[in-house]
């Protein structure tokens, strides 16, 4: 896998721009970064306007992208997993964690395609409410779309997961897919251990049959 690109948003009198571009710069010479690039909003504040971007320094790392102070460590980190799924998901996390969904949203309705990174969040038991009620919100707003209906099979996995917040989740989701298919899995569910579960897969299943 090549190394990801990297852009930097900086400008003249941003006390910690000179600490993230030294960083970017040592991550291009070992190889971690395949190239990258440095803007002057000062002097090209159209391309942080395109960007929507208010403040300095900003990073795009792949995909990923980071506002704020970050040390040379946590960059190489974000860039060794920059175009992985699990590198998207743990960007996810971080945006939600930070109350930022709008961004997150933003993101994924760009690219429909990353809302797969998502299931991480919803199969990760140690993510918090909040966290978990983003990816919530993140899912449901392809309800019947057939980007969430390519999901299904994930779904039905996290169905059977060991945890019933888990299961009672994906039975919600597999709801919203709309398709016919998630109907074995829901029926799986009605047998389940835990109410709740249970409960949701019937309503799910109600949903489907409407």
């Amino acid at each position: 896998m090549s190394a990801p690109d990297a852009l930097l948003l900086l400008s003249t009198h941003c006390p910690h721009c000179p600490a993230v571009l030294a960083a970017l710069a040592d991550l291009v010479k070992q190889g971690a970064l395949g190239r990258l690039e440095a803007v002057n909003l000062e002097q090209r504040p159209e391309v942080g306007q395109s960007l929507g971007v208010r403040s300095v320094p900003w990073v795009r790392i792949g995909r990923i992208e980071l506002a704020g102070l970050h040390s040379k460590a946590e960059l190489a980190e974000w860039a060794a997993k920059a175009d992985s799924e699990a590198g998207l998901a743990d960007w996810f996390h971080l945006l939600l964690k930070e109350g930022q969904l709008p961004r997150a949203q933003a993101a994924i309705e760009a690219d429909p395609a990353l809302l797969a990174a998502v299931l991480p969040i919803v199969g990760n038991v140690e993510a918090s409410l909040n966290v978990r009620l983003g990816a919530g919100v993140l899912l449901e707003e392809f309800a019947g779309s057939a980007t969430l209906r390519a999901l299904l099979p994930r779904l039905a996995e996290l169905s059977r997961h060991a945890d019933a917040r888990v299961r009672a989740d994906a039975c919600h989701y597999l709801g919203l897919t709309g398709d016919a298919a998630a109907r074995q899995w829901l029926e799986a569910r009605l047998a389940d251990d835990d109410t709740d579960v249970r409960e949701i897969a019937t309503e799910s299943l109600q949903a489907l049959a409407a």
